[in-house]
Order: structure tokens, then C-alpha cells, then sequence
């Protein structure tokens, strides 16, 4: 369990397109067999540690033709952000994704003291 102190306690949130392939014809769209994208995410302020992240898939387009198989995950996380990765394979076929993340943390108080 990881325990934080409430008053030292930052919560930032964000909504983003990771592709839109149909419109190009790009290998999430087109290909078969393993296929990864990766994101990265700055925070607009750093937190004081590597926060904990949530992330959720906030809208699909799939072709209804094929299995729809996804996976969606983070990792590189650190004081200043994180990547997003998402993953399929097969003959999936997906036309556009969107992920929404929540990341909770300690901040830096101003009171902190930074001795070089």
C-alpha cells in the first residue's frame, strides 16, 4: 500500500488520441500480426515522486469484421510522466483509440528544500 499525505496530495487528468489510422491507412488499420504504439505524457507540473497512474481506453473504432483484441498499458513512469503503449495482433483491425489517464501523487511543497 502506498500511503501519501493528504495535504501534499496532486491529482492531474488527461484525454489523448494515441492514432487515428483510418485516415492514413496506418498499420493499425492496415497490418496484421503484432503491431505496438507509445505515447508519452508530460505532466504540466512534476510531482515530487513517480506518481500512481490510472488509465483507461475512453473510446475504440474497430472494424466489425475482425476480433476486436487490444491491450492497453504504461510504463516508463517517472516525476514528470509516463508512456502509454497499446498493443494488438491478429487480424485486428482498429480505425482510432483514445485514452484517458488519472495520475495521484505527492507534490513538491514550497516549503521543500532542494540542496545541490
Amino acid at each position: 500500500m502506498r500511503r501519501m499525505d493528504a495535504r501534499y496530495l496532486g491529482v492531474q487528468q488527461g484525454s489523448l488520441v494515441l492514432f487515428s489510422d483510418y485516415k492514413d491507412n496506418g498499420q493499425m488499420w492496415t497490418g496484421e500480426g503484432e503491431r505496438e504504439l507509445q505515447r508519452e505524457v508530460r505532466f504540466a507540473e512534476a510531482f515530487r515522486d513517480p506518481p500512481v497512474v490510472q488509465l483507461s481506453m475512453s473510446m475504440w473504432d474497430m472494424d466489425q469484421a475482425t476480433n476486436p483484441r487490444a491491450d492497453l498499458s504504461f510504463n516508463r513512469v517517472g516525476p514528470e510522466g509516463f508512456w502509454i503503449v497499446f498493443r494488438t495482433w491478429g487480424d485486428t483491425r482498429i480505425a482510432r483509440v483514445r485514452a484517458d489517464w488519472t495520475a495521484m501523487g505527492q507534490v513538491i511543497d514550497e516549503d521543500d528544500w532542494q540542496i545541490d
